[in-house]
């Protein structure tokens, strides 16, 4: 049986393509990317919007109006998916690979990506607590989550 969390990402309804979403809260983390390389490094520093216990967003309808570097994604945003984590689904079925099995697709519990250790619960400061000029010192580097 092809489930729609296997068709193509264009072929989503709008309610399917959210549900993708782990909620994780990695993409509301603070990034920085090397100006020579492009690499991507994520800080511990979270968007003033992201509530660090349900990692989703607080006002989640007027994101990018809040936040003006917020990206949005949708099926038909061709964007590069390069800074968004490797486990995130979006990124994954980009890449035409799997979910992975704590993902609350597969596992029917919101729960599980917080257990699995994905999520930034509990591992976050509020963007208001640093100074912009610190965030180098606040870079994080995930565990293999590849193998997850």
């Amino acid at each position: 049986m092809n489930e729609w969390w296997q068709k193509p990402l264009q072929e989503l309804t709008p309610t399917q393509w959210e549900a993708l979403c782990d909620g994780c809260g990695r993409c509301c983390l603070h990034k920085l990317q090397d100006e020579d390389s492009g690499e991507v490094f994520y800080t511990r520093v979270s968007c003033r919007y992201l509530d660090t216990t349900s990692c989703r967003c607080t006002d989640y309808p007027r994101r990018s109006a809040l936040v003006p570097d917020c990206v949005t994604l949708t099926p038909g945003n061709q964007e590069p998916l390069g800074w968004l984590p490797p486990t995130c689904a979006y990124r994954l079925r980009a890449r035409g690979e799997p979910l992975r099995d704590w993902h609350p697709l597969l596992s029917g519990d919101p729960e599980s990506v917080h257990r699995a250790g994905i999520s930034v619960r509990g591992r976050t400061l509020p963007e208001d607590h640093v100074h912009p000029d610190s965030h180098e010192e606040h870079i994080i580097h995930w565990v293999d989550e590849e193998a997850r």
